[in-house]
């Protein structure tokens, strides 16, 4: 079992800065990187639901959304659209700080937020907005990112997918995976996580 700790990911976000907003893009949103888990490290994620004509629809995403003008900053977005979404409070959460900003396909530019979750709320959501609720062992991520050799480079967008479940996570959720991964990589011992993912 693969089981990242705090300061693990701390000094992962420190090591390098995230991708800078792009002057060009618009319609700023932020979501929540949520991390949970004693044994093993789990990450949040949320499958939208299946509306016609909704540009995320059966899509794998993570909590969040648009930045609303009587929002503070992004962060307040991201705890805002968490509490919203799943009822999971700010007191729950202990945010790490931002991995940098990631454009969609609409060129909806996306601040990431890294947070540790203590898992003492009762998730709860709207069916007509989300399908599930997503528990991702970060080692199955890992071992896509090892076994398809996506370290160190950044792959097309065809080619950047992680399977889960029978689902995949693909587009600018996977980006944000492939991007917390690589950070995450100086850290990791790869030889013993190799060794946990092909058990």
């Amino acid at each position: 079992m693969l089981k990242i700790e705090k300061p693990t990911i701390k000094r992962a976000l420190r090591s390098t800065s995230g991708p800078p907003a792009p002057s060009w893009a618009h319609r700023p949103a932020s979501v929540s990187l949520l991390l949970f888990g004693e044994e093993t490290t789990h990450i949040l994620a949320i499958l939208k639901a299946d509306n016609q004509g909704y540009v995320w629809r059966n899509q794998i995403a993570l909590p969040g959304g648009r930045i609303e003008e009587d929002d503070p900053d992004a962060l307040s977005t991201a705890v805002r659209e968490l509490k919203e979404e799943l009822n999971i409070s700010a007191e729950n959460v202990e945010y790490i700080g931002s991995m940098g900003h990631f454009v969609t396909l609409q060129d909806t530019v996306i601040e990431v937020f890294v947070g540790i979750w203590n898992q003492r709320d009762t998730i709860y959501f709207d069916s007509r907005e989300i399908s599930k609720v997503l528990e991702i062992p970060l080692e199955s991520i890992v071992s896509t990112h090892l076994d398809k050799q996506l370290n160190g480079r950044l792959p097309a967008m065809e080619e950047l997918l992680y399977p889960f479940e029978g689902m995949v996570v693909w587009g600018v959720t996977a980006k944000i995976l492939h991007h917390f991964i690589e950070r995450l990589y100086p850290e990791l011992n790869i030889s013993t996580a190799r060794n946990v993912v092909d058990g």
